[in-house]
Parts: structure tokens; sequence; C-alpha cells
């Protein structure tokens, strides 16, 4: 007997593939949410595990079928994961929360901030019960065709309540049981804050200087990432959250030794003159900033660069 679907990814791309496989693989009945034209009620994807340092032989990709929902078949749907990019959110997701049974519990799950402060009031939890969560991953996936990803790295995966309803505790075993190294956290907005100092000052500077994260390293750096994070710093505790500044520069480092070699999403962005998340990393800093009548100026200059670079 096959089981009704209950939890449903919006967003196919790397990060959602790989938590549709991860929560495939723990037993949970997973899909994604397509359009109503598809051809299509199943979809087979391909993933390649993460090779061990025992792995001499060739890593085989594995093949694996998930459904793929139409917008308006949604009715058993109690989890929704958004897995969009930031600047996706709410036109991804508005047009489907009337679509959405009432006692369905959003998480979102993207680079960035911002999507969580518009989307709080729309989901309108006292009318109906719903909720909303976020989160935030650096497991490292890269999508190698459209319905192809490749593990690439393991990473901390954080999640936690932020308005409405809270999610069942059947929902939350089931994510931290299937997500690798996964936590559920009492304040989850300043461990998005921290992923968003990593992502602020690496991203932009890896697009405009166009080199991979481990050039930032070098002194030439050290004076803007000092201002991207002391703005940061500010305007968090403006918003109030309290973030410890030694512990943030210590963080960003770690990370620029630990990804020496790749090339950040925004460098790729630029470099396929795709849409970058600009506006929800840096431009949400500067935004933050100007609710509180405070200036970032280095953020900023950052955010205007590659604005204009994107275009």
């Amino acid at each position: 007997m096959t089981h009704a679907v209950d939890i449903a990814i919006l967003g196919a791309g790397a990060v959602g593939q790989l938590i549709c496989r991860q929560l495939t693989v723990a037993g949970m009945n997973v899909g994604f949410i397509g359009r109503n034209d598809l051809e299509s009620s199943q979809q087979v994807l391909s993933f390649t595990p993460l090779a061990s340092a025992d792995d001499h032989q060739q890593i085989q990709a594995i093949p694996y079928s998930v459904p793929i929902l139409t917008a308006d078949a949604l009715d058993n749907i109690r989890l929704v994961i958004v897995c969009v990019k930031a600047y996706q959110v709410l036109d991804a997701l508005s047009p489907l929360l009337k679509q959405l049974p009432s006692q369905c519990h959003i998480l979102l799950l993207h680079n960035g901030m911002g999507p969580h402060l518009a989307l709080a009031p729309l989901i309108n939890p006292q009318a109906n019960g719903r909720g909303l969560s976020l989160g935030t991953t650096s497991q490292g996936v890269l999508r190698q065709a459209p319905w192809q990803i490749k593990q690439t790295g393991q990473g901390l995966t954080q999640l936690g309540h932020f308005a409405g309803a809270e999610l069942t505790k059947h929902y939350r075993n089931a994510l931290l049981a299937a997500i690798p190294s996964s936590e559920w956290v009492d304040a989850i907005v300043p461990c998005l804050w921290q992923k968003l100092a990593v992502n602020a000052a690496i991203n932009p500077l890896t697009a405009l200087y166009q080199c991979p994260n481990g050039k930032l390293a070098e002194p030439d750096f050290s004076e803007m990432i000092k201002g991207i994070l002391d703005e940061l710093v500010l305007v968090a505790a403006h918003d109030g959250v309290s973030l410890d500044q030694s512990f943030l520069h210590d963080r960003v480092y770690q990370v620029i030794r630990l990804t020496a070699g790749n090339f950040s999403s925004m460098h790729q962005d630029i470099a396929h003159q795709r849409r970058t998340e600009i506006d929800q990393i840096n431009g949400y800093i500067c935004e933050r900033a100007q609710a509180h009548s405070l200036s970032a100026p280095v953020n900023a200059e950052l955010w205007a660069r590659v604005k204009q670079l994107a275009v």
C-alpha cells in the first residue's frame, strides 16, 4: 500500500533535491511541487553520494523516482520545504497558500534573509493554525543536470520556529532523523544572521573580483571584510540579535580556508549571467540599517556594485 505524499518540496535546485533524497531514504513520503501543466506525475532523479576517504573506485550515481505534485493536488500536504532562491520565495509560495491545507507548516530553507518578514503576515496563523519555521544548511551539493545532483560536502543544518503554530514533533523528528548533522535550535534568527555574515563577506567579493573563496584570505581583503562585519553586528544588535564579532570574524576566515578552492554561488550567478541574491544578503543588511536610521556604507557599496555587475 502506498501512502499519500505529506511532505512537499518547492524548488528542485541542488539543495531541494538533496533534502528530497535524504527524506526519501529515511522513508518519508515526499514529492516536488510542479506546475499544473506538467506532463509527468513522476520524475527519475540521480544522486551521487559523497565519496569517503576509503573509496578508491568510481562512485555510482543512484537513480530514484519522486512524485511531482500539481498545485491543485496538495490536500494531504502537512509540511512544505521551500528551497527556491530567496528572491523567488514570495512569488513561488504566495499562490499556493490558498491551496495548501490550513494545518500545513512552511519551512524556508534558502540563502540570505528577508522573505520571512514578508511571509509571516501572509500565513495568517490566527485564522488557521499554520506555522512558519526557518532553516539554514551548509551541506555541499552540485547540480550537474536538471534532475542530477552530486553531494560535495557535509555540513551543519539548523532549523527552528519563527511564527505561528509550531511544527509538530512528528515532522521535527523526521527532519532531524533524515538530514545528517541537523539540529533544532530555540533561536533560529541569530543562526541566520551568522550564516548571513559568511555570505555577506564571501559572496560579493568573490563575484566582484572573480576569484575562488580562498583568495579572500589575502591581506588586501581584510579591511573590507572587517567593515562588512562591523556594520552587520551593529544592525543585528538594533534588530535585537547580539552577535560576537570575533566569533564571526573567525568563522568567516574558517569558511574561506575550508572552501578555498570553491567558487561562491554569487560568483557562479554572475559568471552565468543569472540574477544574484545580493538583495537578500548585503541588501538586507542595508535595509535593516535604514529601518533603524543607521548607515551601512561598506555593504551599500557592495550591494550597488554587484547590482551593476548583474545587469
